[in-house]
């Protein structure tokens, strides 16, 4: 008989790890938050070492436990490959992927339906965050926010890049109508919309465009981009937005973008996969295929 850690409290104890929150694990396993102590408290009986510290309000895997964390998920996954290979080969696999609200309205949930019938064992739920780093605390089989793919920028995650991303200005077919846009100057009579989640974008696009900055220049700065999308398309000034995110808005003419070869280039789009992950083969199509959307 191998002597083998209570399985169950392994279990929690992988799910604490990766959300880093008790909390966080107790809704991931539909337990209380005094349940996911106790089976953390009881692994920690049988290894004879403490696996979490208190910092501030929070449970903190130590150094030695996020290292255990990591071989146990591997265990896991190929427990998972296992059972799937051996198991049913027709159960629908589900993937939880958070993604940036506009980007998700925009260009992700368009194309999923793509995905789905090529591969109708998967389902792919998504939620949508509106911070950068907040929300990347586990809930998640995969996590897709705009960054750089270094590894400094993502410690704890695998970073696949898959879109790039150039910005350019918006305005409404009815706007446009009214007061067009014949060159960049023109912008001086229009109200410019920027979003707080995106700063810079109006400074960097003016000066691609060798449009001086006016201070007197009427403006507008909503909380999200997805308001200040929601406000161009209205009419009720002008914006700077994001291609190819938004080119299913400009095919269906809810756009319009004067002036297409004033690119700004940005920060792509990557696919951010935690190291302790599950990595099923369903998740390894799903990044695959967000790799090909990326370069069509």
């Amino acid at each position: 008989m191998r002597r083998l850690p209570p399985l169950n409290a392994l279990r929690v104890f992988e799910v604490a790890a990766r959300t880093g929150s008790y909390a966080e694990a107790g809704t991931e396993l539909g337990l209380t938050h005094g349940a996911v102590s106790r089976q953390i408290a009881a692994l920690e009986m049988w290894l004879g070492q403490r696996l979490f510290v208190r910092t501030g309000r929070r449970m903190v895997a130590t150094a030695a436990a996020r290292a255990f964390a990591a071989e146990v998920s591997l265990s896991f996954d190929r427990m998972v490959a296992a059972a799937e290979t051996c198991g049913r080969p027709a159960v629908r696999h589900i993937l939880r992927v958070n993604a940036p609200t506009t980007f998700a309205m925009r260009w992700l949930i368009p194309r999923l339906e793509r995905f789905h019938a090529g591969h109708p064992e998967v389902e792919v739920t998504v939620t949508t965050a509106t911070t950068v780093h907040d929300e990347l605390r586990g809930g998640f089989d995969l996590a897709i926010r705009r960054g750089l793919a270094a590894r400094e920028a993502w410690p704890q995650y695998q970073a696949v890049p898959f879109l790039v991303e150039a910005d350019t200005l918006i305005i409404s077919p009815a706007l446009f109508q009214r007061l067009p846009l014949h060159t960049p100057a023109d912008v001086a009579h229009h109200v410019l919309l920027g979003s707080e989640t995106r700063p810079g974008d109006w400074a960097d696009w003016l000066e691609r465009a060798g449009v001086p900055h006016r201070p007197d220049q009427r403006r507008r700065v909503f909380d999200h981009f997805f308001v200040t999308l929601q406000a161009v398309a209205d009419g009720f000034g002008i914006g700077i937005g994001p291609f190819p995110v938004l080119q299913g808005d400009l095919e269906a003419g809810r756009i319009l973008t004067p002036f297409p070869a004033l690119r700004v280039p940005r920060t792509g789009y990557v696919a951010l996969i935690p190291f302790d992950a599950h990595k099923s083969p369903a998740l390894t199509r799903l990044v695959d295929w967000l790799v090909a959307e990326g370069k069509a």
